[in-house]
């Protein structure tokens, strides 16, 4: 697959064209942000970390009838994927409170859930990535009933999975956000990626935070903890 003209460039990943119509190849990158971008540095192999970590998860979707616009892993950084019309929304799914979540209702850190807690976020950098609910999103234009219905119902099942997924290497799925796209026959599938940039990863008996908090709350070991995300991940779920 010939990776040919940079189509797209967004805080952790990149678009690239190739010689086929239909797909893209998507490079991970060592960049890391966070703040809306407000905090920026480089860790080392985070790009490829995600891309082993995305990949694996991926992989496990596919296996449980979970449509994403995944291909195929192209080498450390790549992956081929399906382009894709990404609708401009964050989907967060919280089992446990934490992050702004947490500051924004004054609840303690750590607080479960009674049941999976469904956000959507419009993703517009100048408002600030605001919090909406299905009828704004409607009202946005961008999107209809039944699509937002697809996205809700394929997002708590993606939820109920990850957390089996997790659970069997010892992790807590604390919450995560992710994307959702369309494709020309207007199926809408999972797409960007899933990785300890986008979820909150705990070590279920140490309560380590294993994700992109070691960077937004300046832990260290950013590197240490995706690196032992992905060793807990490849060796229960390798092919």
């Amino acid at each position: 697959m010939e990776k040919k003209q940079m189509i797209y460039e967004g805080k952790a990943k990149q678009l690239y064209t190739c010689d086929r119509d239909d797909v893209y190849v998507m490079r991970f990158k060592d960049d890391a942000t966070a703040f809306n971008g407000i905090k920026k540095a480089q860790i080392t192999n985070k790009g490829a970390l995600n891309n082993q970590i995305s990949t694996i998860l991926f992989h496990q979707l596919h296996r449980h009838g979970i449509k994403t616009h995944y291909i195929e892993t192209l080498n450390d950084r790549e992956q081929l994927c399906y382009k894709v019309e990404i609708f401009p929304l964050e989907v967060i799914v919280r089992n446990i409170i934490a992050g702004s979540m947490a500051k924004r209702l004054d609840i303690e850190e750590g607080t479960p859930s009674s049941k999976p807690i469904y956000e959507l976020c419009y993703k517009n950098d100048e408002l600030g990535d605001p919090l909406i609910n299905e009828d704004h999103a409607m009202a946005l234009g961008f999107i209809t009933e039944v699509e937002l219905r697809t996205i809700k119902e394929t997002t708590l099942a993606i939820n109920q999975l990850l957390i089996s997924l997790f659970d069997r290497i010892g992790i807590t799925l604390v919450d995560f956000k992710i994307e959702f796209g369309k494709l020309p026959d207007g199926t809408v599938i999972l797409a960007d990626e899933i990785s300890p940039d986008s979820c909150r990863l705990w070590d279920k008996i140490t309560g380590k935070k294993l994700d992109k908090d070691r960077f937004r709350r300046d832990l260290g070991n950013v590197e240490d903890a995706y690196q032992e995300i992905f060793n807990r991940l490849h060796e229960v779920y390798h092919d």
